[in-house]
């Protein structure tokens, strides 16, 4: 069994993953604040904005550190899956905030403050597990936080399930139904994507323990 490699280079991919799982969370609860508050609308999204740009910024280093590096920590292409859905995650959300910006919505809906909170619990639960992935001895901790990510996704999912479903009993205008079906399908797939950052954590524990 190949054992992690801790050369200097993979010491660095282990800091670049912390940093960007540090954005993603802090992303997550400025938009949990965002739609709790609902105040200074346009200055949490041009936040958010620029927490995404950061996210970027982090990834791009971490594909093209790959692609400079022989031996790398663990397989290249869950490094890479790893690194764009820790990306994604913060795409997703930003595309939230800023749906609800340009869409000049009044108030958020419940269904997005309950699916808000779990993003944040479910970004909070990655940063630890990806903390714990450089340390081999608590890989099989990182078993526990992933069981703890997929719950949360189906929460997201019965979340949003009831959220569409009532949106369509009780709004009768298209627009509406519209906007709010592309700002909640934004959050609850920011879930799927803690989900896949889940999915390559727990294969490589399974493969590294």
């Amino acid at each position: 069994m190949v054992k992690f490699s801790f050369m200097p280079r993979g010491k660095i991919f282990f800091e670049l993953y912390e940093e960007s799982a540090v954005n993603m969370v802090k992303t997550a609860e400025l938009m949990k604040d965002m739609v709790d508050s609902w105040e200074n609308i346009e200055q949490k999204v041009e936040q958010i904005d620029e927490y995404e740009h950061i996210g970027d910024n982090v990834t791009h280093k971490i594909i093209a550190l790959l692609h400079r590096t022989f031996v790398t920590p663990f397989d290249q292409e869950d490094m890479a899956l790893l690194a764009h859905s820790l990306d994604d995650i913060v795409d997703l959300i930003h595309a939230a905030a800023v749906a609800m910006l340009i869409y000049k919505i009044d108030t958020p809906k419940e269904g997005a403050k309950e699916l808000a909170g779990i993003i944040v619990t479910a970004t909070k639960e990655v940063a630890v597990a990806l903390k714990q992935l450089r340390n081999q001895p608590k890989l099989k901790q990182v078993l526990e936080h992933c069981i703890e990510i997929n719950r949360l996704e189906n929460a997201a999912d019965t979340v949003f399930r009831n959220a569409m479903a009532e949106l369509f009993d009780n709004c009768s205008n298209t627009a509406d139904i519209i906007k709010w079906r592309e700002i909640l399908e934004h959050l609850e797939s920011a879930t799927d994507r803690c989900e896949d950052v889940a999915n390559v954590l727990e294969g490589v524990a399974l493969k590294h323990a």
